[in-house]
């Protein structure tokens, strides 16, 4: 990984291709993989090989919208998020810049969102743009410009204006030199762009490193490759990088403190010379923001941030820290907020994370919840409940894609019908179809994925007595699935309710338990206070498969769930993909259960659950792999997408 350097006097060959087409070709290489290209495994394997990190110049150049009051827009890549001033319908050029990193398997489409500021009211999402950075840095263009059309979150079809973006790849050696001339600096005494031996052992003693000090003169030598004894840019860059490949001059970053060379994928040259624009104020966008929604508050939000009443961070949340739930989106690679009313947030606070909440549900809750739900699920069939879609639709805006739905909103004569509403025919398409060894996801949700028990309880569920036996009963659990693995895919309102077979079997027996309709929503999952999965109402199905052994899909009610309803029955054959269920009305979750090595689920899935951060996916992408098959022909996982 990484960029050897350049150096005067190489061998005088045919002339190796420049750093930067090299990196241009790697991208290349990596897209026509990422599209279902040539097959041939030795490309493949030069792929995998050829690991690559840079920096991506992504510039806002305008944006031209169909209203007149300013506005200010956010620049979203992986698990950082960018704001820019607010401005009117034009942003002039270069003013709005940022640099990013582009990597292998990292987070590639860029969304930007565009906010109409208000000074009286929260600022409001207007339209939003997704750019795969691949495509663009691909182009046989030295920068590109695209005129990108804003989309209205409530209705993809319908455009509200457009945005102008350019974006180029910095040449690796424009990188190393931009680092190496902010190092010169520090020692460069007499300021004349070079370092003399006294100064490069200055510098040398700076960066801390005793191996470096003991050989000064013969670092020296080895950089001053023209031997006029004395240390120019170019050289200097030459030695940061050669060494910092094979021999690291800095272990930490000068300004973030972090230690370098633990990750393998991002080079450390890139990594000093962003801390470098971050440290010194030499950035354009605003940074330090996870979602777009957080850029997007203004200083009421600051102060309740300073009051510790609200805060943005990843994993477990408890009492006040319950206020914002972040999810990783797995197609897009970035971080995203679930949107919940802040009155309802409040009041699952108060009864979820508190000891008098806990008293209230021992006192009469139980059944209140219960009661609500039945009258709420009895409401949405009537045909007033018709008139809610449109504000449903708003309040999700840019959650619900009414395109990809197979009926139009207007045949609804329900909420129900609507809120139980199917998709067209290839909206979900369904990862590796032909190898039943490759389980898929269940559900549109936010998932966590567990190797056992106690690490579901130590990361995720505080209930007091969660237990497999106590989810799937006692008349269907055993000895090999309660020791085994477990998935969790929660289901928010907004999403598509139907849920899916994981993967193909035999369904031998349903068992229904009765139970509470306790949320849920983290809130009450991360309580220590009441036990959400072992006490709700829930279905559990049982399917024999001969990759997995015995597979427990749990169907889990919460509140305002009128009914779990499944669509196959005992003895049915069922493939991987099928639609096996759904909810109607409300938020609901489905869990399944492994047995013990049955299953390797997948590594970013993993990686996220380890951090207490659920993964927002889709019906039918990858879950995980059947340790049981021999034999079986696996892609790299990572590599797989889905169009």
């Amino acid at each position: 990984m990484g960029h050897s350097p350049s150096r005067p006097n190489a061998a005088a060959a045919d002339p190796l291709p420049s750093r930067f087409a090299r990196f241009r070709r790697r991208l290349r290489l990596h897209r026509r993989s990422r599209g279902g290209g040539d097959d041939d495994s030795s490309s493949a394997k030069a792929i995998a090989a050829d690991e690559f990190a840079g920096i991506a110049r992504i510039h806002i150049v305008k944006a031209d919208m169909q209203f007149k009051d300013k506005f200010f827009a956010c620049l979203s890549l992986g698990e950082r998020t960018y704001r820019t001033e607010t401005s009117d319908n034009i942003i002039a050029d270069k003013l709005q810049e940022k640099k990013v990193i582009v990597e292998t398997n990292g987070p590639h489409i860029a969304r930007i969102s565009v906010f109409e500021t208000n000074r009286f009211s929260k600022n409001t999402l207007v339209g939003y743009c997704e750019v795969d950075l691949f495509e663009m840095l691909t182009k046989e263009l030295e920068e590109h410009s695209e005129d990108l059309p804003l989309l209205d979150p409530s209705s993809p079809n319908t455009t509200v204006g457009s945005i102008t973006i350019s974006c180029h790849i910095e040449d690796p050696v424009e990188t190393e030199q931009s680092f190496a001339r902010r190092v010169l600096a520090i020692v460069d005494y007499n300021e004349d762009g070079t370092l003399s031996l006294s100064e490069f052992s200055d510098l040398m003693k700076a960066f801390g490193n005793k191996l470096a000090v003991a050989k000064i003169e013969e670092l020296f030598r080895q950089a001053d490759t023209n031997g006029d004894g004395i240390v120019d840019i170019d050289e200097l860059a030459a030695l940061l990088a050669d060494q910092q490949e094979k021999e690291p001059l800095i272990s930490n970053c000068p300004v973030c403190g972090e230690d370098l060379g633990k990750y393998d994928k991002i080079n450390d040259m890139i990594h000093m010379t962003l801390c470098f624009d971050e440290g010194t104020g030499n950035q354009i966008m605003t940074g330090g923001f996870l979602t777009d929604k957080q850029a997007s508050y203004g200083w009421m939000f600051k102060l309740s941030e300073w009051a510790h009443f609200s805060t943005y961070d990843v994993g477990l949340h408890s009492g006040s820290t319950a206020a914002h739930i972040l999810v990783f989106d797995r197609r897009t690679k970035r971080m995203v907020e679930e949107v919940i009313d802040g009155k309802i947030v409040l009041s699952m606070r108060a009864l979820y994370q508190s000891k008098v909440g806990l008293t209230l549900i021992n006192t009469g809750v139980k059944d209140l919840l219960k009661n609500l739900s039945e009258k709420q699920g009895k409401k949405m069939n009537s045909p007033e409940s018709a008139k809610d879609i449109p504000k449903f639709l708003e309040l999700f805006k840019d959650q619900i894609n009414m395109d990809e739905v197979k009926d139009p909103v207007e045949s609804f004569k329900t909420f129900n019908e609507f809120f139980i509403r199917g998709l067209k025919p290839g909206a979900r398409p369904i990862a590796h179809g032909d190898q039943d060894g490759i389980a898929t996801c269940a559900a549109d949700s936010r998932l966590m994925a567990f190797s056992s028990v106690d690490e579901s309880t130590r990361l995720w569920i505080k209930g007091r007595k969660f237990s497999i036996e106590g989810l799937l009963g006692t008349s269907v659990h055993s000895d090999a699935l309660n020791n085994g693995s477990l998935v969790i895919f929660r289901l928010a309102p907004q999403d598509y309710h139907r849920f899916h077979v994981p993967v193909s079997g035999i369904v031998e027996r349903f068992v229904e338990i009765p139970g509470c309709l306790y949320t849920v929503n983290p809130i009450a999952v991360n309580s220590k206070y009441c036990n959400v999965f072992t006490e709700n109402k829930r279905v559990v199905s049982i399917i024999s498969t001969t990759e997995f052994g015995k597979v427990a899909f749990v169907a889990i009610g919460a509140t305002m769930v009128g009914s779990i309803s499944f669509l196959k029955s005992e003895g049915d054959y069922v493939h991987k993909g099928d639609e096996f269920g759904y909810f109607s009305f409300g938020g609901s979750t489905v869990i399944c259960v492994f047995e013990k090595d049955a299953i390797e689920f997948d590594a970013d899935l993993v990686a996220n659950s380890e951090r207490s951060l659920e993964t927002l996916v889709s019906v039918g992408m990858t879950l995980g792999v059947s340790q049981r098959t021999k034999g079986l022909q696996v892609p790299e996982l990572q590599r797989c997408s889905l169009e």
